[in-house]
């Protein structure tokens, strides 16, 4: 059909209303489970450092009715001292600057921009900040030209290390390289590594891996059948709960480690050490603008290393790291 000639259409209109909708659509994650699960700590220097020890082994000990405490041969058992931790303090920072105009035009979805872009600054740094701890990076003590650079996660494993063919540990001055040969994630890997936490003296709580490697633990068979409630409709193809013969683990992908790591935690024995919680600044205005900084200075804190463990060199879905 055709409109009646001279019609007036919106086509024409010059004084119609915009329609913008006052909601702004973001599905960025922002989820940190590392953070979320770690405790929280307190440094007071760009090195911080913390001290771990152990128990002697275990030996069999029995000994004379009024034997002299020094024995025979005069010697006192020995003392093995503390040892002696340290990390780097490392900044990460976000900042913004809007012009004087565009913070007090009207907008759609939010009143004054630099409060708006200042909030999401601060979800952006929380992700970098769990994305620097739970990824792959060489540390460095820093310089006047060299930002300083914290020993992550991965590179703090060294008693309970299982890793492809040529893959090798981290140290106090390199990260964990990723030369080792990449391998398909099996249920006997994860039942090896939590048995090798709890010998150590550890008590895992937490499977964090790569989104891909989750789907590989939802596969594992255990020792269990799977039902499905007919009930409600819902069938459970998920294991967000695995219990061993070393207890009750809770399993989390994270969208910011590595798919490549898959990480066995005793998270009691990790915390972030802030030198400076993560903290917003206004900057001094210098122009027809308003600048601001969100800042945190911190480090990964590896209280004991041996309670947890890293099963490395995981293919992902495209069958690469």
């Amino acid at each position: 059909m055709a409109i009646v000639q001279n019609s007036f259409t919106s086509f024409s209109a010059v004084g119609n209303r915009e329609d913008l909708s006052d909601t702004i659509y973001n599905i960025s994650p922002v989820d940190t489970p590392f953070l979320a699960a770690i405790g929280k700590s307190k440094a007071t220097a760009v090195l911080h450092e913390w001290q771990t020890d152990a128990l002697a082994p275990v030996a069999a000990n029995a000994q004379l009715e009024g034997d002299d405490v020094l024995g025979g041969n005069n010697m006192a058992s020995a003392v093995t001292p503390t040892a002696r931790l340290s990390n780097r303090c490392q900044i990460s920072r976000k900042d913004v600057v809007v012009s004087g105009t565009q913070d007090v035009v009207q907008k759609a979805g939010r009143s004054s921009e630099i409060v708006y872009q200042m909030l999401k600054r601060a979800k952006e740094l929380k992700r970098d900040i769990e994305f620097t701890l739970t990824n792959n990076q060489v540390p460095n003590s820093g310089s006047d030209s060299v930002a300083r650079k914290l020993r992550p996660l991965c590179g703090w494993y060294s008693t309970n290390s299982y890793r492809g063919s040529g893959g090798s540990n981290g140290t106090v001055s390199a990260a964990a390289t990723d030369n080792g040969t990449l391998r398909s994630l099996t249920e006997s890997m994860v039942k090896t590594a939590l048995q090798a936490c709890w010998t150590a003296g550890g008590n895992p709580d937490l499977i964090m891996s790569g989104p891909f490697n989750k789907t590989v633990i939802s596969g594992f068979t255990g020792n269990n059948t799977r039902f499905q409630d007919t009930s409600d409709g819902k069938l459970s193809a998920a294991i967000d709960i695995y219990e061993s013969d070393f207890g009750i683990h809770k399993v989390a992908a994270n969208r910011f480690s590595r798919d490549r790591d898959l990480h066995i935690l005793t998270t009691e024995m990790w915390a972030i050490a802030y030198l400076r919680p993560m903290q917003t600044l206004d900057l001094a205005k210098t122009g027809d603008n308003e600048k601001g900084q969100i800042i945190a200075e911190y480090t990964l804190e590896s209280r004991n290393e041996a309670a947890s463990a890293i099963i490395a060199d995981l293919v992902n879905s495209a069958g690469a790291a």
